[in-house]
């Protein structure tokens, strides 16, 4: 009988379970220094303004992830319907503000802190959907503090000079409220700092999302959920490049080595929508079995941004964060996706239909159907949650999984 085959670890792991640390105990001691401000942001929010006037920054979608990865949400999100929040409403909203009301934060197990930072400044982007707006709301009430956001114009093929002018304008309003409730001034020279310093590492990651174009693909989807971390919740800081391009190099290695994230890789699967956080181990270890790599994502592209030149940076900023695939029509959207199908030389595709999250779900109005007639593509559409795990059924999930690879066995004889 043969050993079974193991999954070979990613050795930048170890340097970035200490990056994270570093960086949750750093905002822990921002916020009890009275000369430091903190600022709570949108994960493809005005970060870099924040950043560029000497906030330290905190980002609350990351602390949902983090409660569904650790199957609690569940457990939290009833004190949140309790005040008033529906209970099909983003699970990261509900589970995160239920969590405050519970006085709980997965900070403290993994790192020994009380929680979330108490913020001075909340700023929010509407352009992924607009449960921020109330998510930070409600903790701007909470800690009475200030709260700031850019309402971009929404669902956008063709993104007009017009449309980027109207969010710069959005955001100057935004400085403009900051520097007179902090007595602060933006500097311009250090905001462009800032967003080269986002972009390089927006395109690093881009890089090492793209060496999965390689057979074998040397980290799936499933990796890509742990790596993004820095791209998110470091994003114009050095440390992300420094990490990135660590990544980089031995991704780059892999693809020499032929080493693969799945060692006997016989499908490529393309998974588009949010994760399902409280069962990433379980899914990951079956398209494992299955022999099954999925080599892209539109979840982890949504932080791959465009380069930036040396221009003006608020403008680089709006066009960015008008552009991600979350804010676009149907049509941009499905043309994206054929273009990574392309790319990634993908066999099938996996929509996931996250009940609460309908802003980041694309199966509900006839794309995945659209895909397979126009393109001949199998898609299996799996029914879930982004952090409520009690909307996903794992034997349901799984049997449909296994039915799925089936299917392309079949269409491949």
């Amino acid at each position: 009988m043969s050993a079974p085959v193991k999954r070979v670890e990613i050795k930048a792991q170890t340097r970035l379970r200490t990056l994270l640390k570093d960086y949750f105990l750093d905002l822990d001691a921002a916020a009890r220094d009275s000369e430091r401000r903190v600022a709570w942001c949108t994960s493809v929010g005005p970060c870099e303004i924040l950043t560029a006037m000497g906030f330290d920054v905190f980002f609350p979608e990351n602390h949902g992830a983090m409660l569904g990865a650790r199957k609690v949400s569940h457990k939290h999100i009833p004190r949140a319907v309790g005040a008033g929040y529906c209970a099909e409403s983003c699970s990261y909203m509900t589970s995160d503000i239920g969590a405050a009301l519970a006085n709980y934060s997965p900070l403290t197990e993994a790192y020994g802190i009380a929680g979330p930072p108490k913020p001075d400044l909340l700023a929010y982007s509407t352009n992924q959907c607009r449960e921020v707006q109330d998510w930070w709301s409600f903790f701007g009430r909470r800690h009475d503090a200030m709260v700031v956001g850019v309402c971009p114009p929404a669902h956008l093929g063709e993104v007009t000079p017009e449309h980027v002018a109207f969010v710069r304008w959005q955001l100057m309003q935004i400085v403009e409220k900051i520097e007179s409730r902090f007595n602060l001034k933006l500097d311009m020279d250090r905001l462009k700092e800032v967003v080269a310093l986002s972009s390089r590492a927006s395109a690093l990651w881009r890089d090492v999302l793209d060496t999965a174009q390689s057979k074998p693909a040397p980290l799936t989807f499933f990796d890509g959920l742990i790596q993004m971390a820095p791209v998110i919740v470091m994003r114009g800081r050095q440390e992300a490049i420094d990490y990135y391009e660590t990544l980089l190099e031995e991704m780059k290695e892999r693809v020499r080595d032929s080493v693969g994230a799945v060692p006997k890789e016989q499908w490529r699967l393309y998974w588009e929508g949010m994760p399902v956080w409280p069962k990433i181990r379980e899914l990951s270890g079956k398209f494992f079995d299955l022999n099954a790599v999925i080599a892209a994502s539109t979840y982890c592209n949504s932080w791959a941004f465009e380069d930036y030149d040396g221009g003006d940076p608020l403008e680089w900023m709006a066009k960015t964060s008008i552009e991600i695939f979350i804010n676009r029509d149907e049509n941009t959207k499905q043309a994206f996706l054929c273009e990574m199908f392309d790319r990634f030389d993908i066999d099938g595709a996996i929509f996931h239909n996250a009940r609460t999250c309908p802003n980041n779900t694309n199966s509900r109005f006839g794309m995945a159907q659209r895909l397979r007639e126009a393109r001949g593509m199998p898609v299996l559409v799996v029914d879930g949650d982004l952090s409520d795990g009690r909307f996903f059924s794992t034997a349901q999930s799984m049997t449909n999984i296994e039915a799925f690879i089936e299917q392309l066995e079949e269409g491949a004889r």
